[in-house]
């Protein structure tokens, strides 16, 4: 036979007999202020879904390596998003670019954790940290390799895209 255990008063028995406390009804100031607060987060959110939807609409561009030959000179970061500098010459290089005009170049990242990244990372014998910049019609016309300040690549992207002014 089975010895049970007494259970020291107070404490209530767990299980299916257990029943959950009451909820309370809300009174009418805190269903008014439930709805301010709603209304106030609202658009706050609404905002904020805005932009990130543009940030990723633009950072899925900017993967398109299909765009490299289209007419347009490309500006190509080799990258790698685990390495600080290459978020680094990312930074820079999107400062210096602020400068011209987005329908004169193509600015295009290839990741070399994906397989078209590392693709056209080995064509060009090229590792991450690296900037390609191709003509028009798809030519490599040079390489800037290591992080560099928003000044240096100014001078450089304003020379490559003068070429073809």
């Amino acid at each position: 036979m089975k010895k049970q255990r007494k259970r020291p008063q107070g404490k209530a028995k767990r299980g299916p007999q257990a029943t959950a406390p009451e909820a309370k009804p809300i009174d009418r100031r805190a269903a008014l202020r439930l709805l301010r607060n709603g209304a106030i987060a609202l658009p706050v959110l609404g905002v904020a879904g805005y932009f990130s939807v543009g940030y990723v609409q633009a950072s899925i561009c900017e993967l398109d390596l299909s765009k490299i030959g289209n007419g347009t000179p490309a500006i190509v970061q080799i990258h790698d998003q685990n390495c600080s500098l290459c978020r680094t010459l990312q930074r820079e290089s999107r400062q210096a670019l602020r400068a011209f005009e987005d329908e004169r170049f193509e600015y295009l990242v290839a990741n070399i954790n994906t397989a078209d990244g590392a693709a056209l990372a080995a064509q060009h014998g090229v590792q991450d940290v690296t900037l390609l910049l191709f003509d028009g019609a798809g030519d490599m016309m040079q390489i800037v390799r290591g992080p560099a300040t928003a000044e240096d690549l100014g001078a450089i992207f304003a020379a490559h895209l003068d070429r073809f002014s």
